[in-house]
């Protein structure tokens, strides 16, 4: 037997994910960017009407309202997306809704003086407002962290092994969102889940005029025969006699959003009316925004990793930030509901289809805005059952928490020292929010429950986000146990290059500001 030699057991370390048909500043041609960018906006949907969905109903709201949230959400959510793309990270990413700012949104919501109104169009009016004010101050957090390069400079403590498992936990931390949902209505979920992965990995090398039709194209196609599929099911009397459980999560006449949408509605600022402030309830939204402020560093990461693009350097992180906040702003401004961050979704997408291209996210963005102006267009393609979604996410969220992991390629994993950052904090940040959820869901309300509801919101926010309970252990780990003389061990040497705007050629090619705006607005 021949010997082996040491470079056919090993892979060096590669910065740029390489394999993809097109990076961050390569676009595909006009017909197949089109394509991939409604893939975008499809796959936007389901959290742009899922959020809504378990919202407005407990504020006081009709089906109606319920539609023009959704529209107002994917309007802003287009507009965010090419602020994004254009002036902040201007990586490839989707800025959407976002989960964790649901906890202090339902203090809001149940909060004494709100759940008095007796009126529940009057009671929706005000608890959106009161959303409203509090989004609204909280956002200058972002943009202070972000444009004071204050989080710039926090993100010189980040290195792989510190960084790993929180992109990681990015992934793996919404298992809830993936099979739990699929289970609920297994005979279209499970269809979709196999459907998908066949498509996307076992027949991504079937091309037609040299395209590789379904690695690209197979969210569109799986999603267009599961839906007709469901469509069967449900006009064929399948779920006529199932619990409304099943019904919600089967049928595809549900969400009733196709009646209730209007034809054409343009959402614009303060149309709930004056957004009014309480500093308690601003108070509380602040632990969303940190928590959305941490989630999206992890995406950008990833995002840069999916979109063959070199790590972003301290300074565009601290842009994207700062534009994150204004995009937070703009949430409070057209009453969107929810605060906005990355989605993860999306982020994974990039992965799937091998498409990195910011050309393709920017136009998923103009569809975001043009359909949310169209309503009853928009609200037929809202009208997908989020089961469907489900099975999607199980892919896509596994893809991300494999990004993360394969930052590890720049550390020593024969060190005992990482192997206890890196399994600790992806423990403790599965195991922490796993804890908070399961003790909210007995008691109905969070483990902190303190008079001061701020101070709750908090708690109860902060630790029931994965990343977040994770960049607090693997930073604080990595930074403080045995850090003499082990940079090399960490990974330091791979990413000190990508630390300032100057440190490598490449960052001029992937961030630099359009239109020339770099003269203007120099890299710090």
């Amino acid at each position: 037997m021949s010997e082996v030699k040491p470079e056919e057991i090993s892979h060096p370390a590669m910065e740029q994910l390489q394999g993809f048909e097109y990076c961050i500043d390569s676009n595909p041609p006009w017909g197949e960017a089109i394509i991939l960018g409604f893939q975008h906006y499809i796959l936007a949907l389901g959290t742009a009407v899922m959020i809504p969905t378990v919202l407005v109903p407990m504020m006081g709201g009709s089906d109606g309202d319920r539609v023009r949230v959704v529209q107002t959400l994917l309007f802003v959510t287009g507009i965010n997306t090419l602020l994004q793309s254009l002036f902040g990270t201007r990586l490839p990413t989707v800025i959407g809704g976002s989960y964790a700012f649901v906890i202090p949104i339902m203090a809001i919501v149940q909060d004494s003086s709100l759940a008095a109104i007796t009126d529940n169009h009057e009671r929706f009016l005000q608890s959106m407002r009161a959303i409203q004010g509090a989004l609204i101050v909280s956002s200058s957090i972002q943009i202070i962290l972000g444009y004071s390069q204050l989080w710039g400079i926090f993100s010189r403590f980040f290195s792989p092994v510190g960084m790993a498992p929180v992109v990681a936990l990015l992934g793996f931390g919404l298992f809830e969102r993936g099979f739990p949902v699929v289970g609920r209505c297994v005979e279209v979920g499970l269809p979709m889940l196999i459907l998908f992965v066949v498509l996307s990995q076992y027949l991504k090398n079937v091309q037609i005029r040299n395209i590789p039709v379904l690695e690209r194209f197979s969210l569109f196609i799986c999603i267009a025969l599961v839906w007709a599929y469901a469509q069967i099911l449900t006009s064929g009397g399948a779920y006529k006699h199932s619990n409304a459980i099943t019904q919600i999560n089967c049928r595809t006449d549900r969400a009733n959003l196709i009646s209730s949408a209007p034809w054409i509605k343009i959402p614009y600022p303060l149309q709930w009316g004056a957004p009014t402030f309480s500093a308690g309830q601003s108070f509380g939204m602040v632990s969303a925004v940190l928590v959305s402020l941490i989630e999206s560093t992890a995406s950008y990461n990833a995002a840069a990793r999916l979109a063959s693009a070199t790590p972003p350097p301290a300074h565009i992180l601290s842009r994207g930030i700062g534009w994150q906040g204004i995009g937070i702003l703009l949430s409070g401004l057209f009453g969107t509901g929810i605060g906005s961050t990355v989605s993860v979704e999306n982020v994974g997408l990039l992965g799937s289809t091998r498409i990195g291209s910011r050309r393709v996210i920017q136009i998923s963005a103009g569809f975001m805005i043009f359909f949310s102006m169209l309503g009853k267009f928009g609200a037929l393609f809202a009208s997908i059952p989020f089961t469907i979604f489900a099975a999607v996410y199980c892919v896509l969220f596994g893809l991300v928490a494999a990004v993360g992991l394969s930052f590890l390629q720049f550390t020593n994993m024969n060190s005992m020292r990482n192997l206890f950052i890196v399994g600790v904090s992806i423990f403790l940040g599965l195991s922490v929010p796993e804890y908070f959820f399961r003790y909210s869901m007995a008691a109905q309300r969070g483990p902190a429950h303190t008079k001061a509801g701020w101070f709750n919101d908090y708690i109860n926010t902060i630790f029931s986000s994965p990343p977040t309970v994770g960049l607090m252990v693997a930073v604080f780990l990595d930074n403080t146990l045995e850090v003499k003389d082990a940079a090399r061990d960490r990974g330091m040497p791979a990413w000190v290059p990508f630390r300032s705007f100057k440190g490598d050629s490449r960052n001029a090619e992937f961030y630099s500001l359009p239109f020339n705006l770099n003269r203007f607005f120099p890299p710090s």
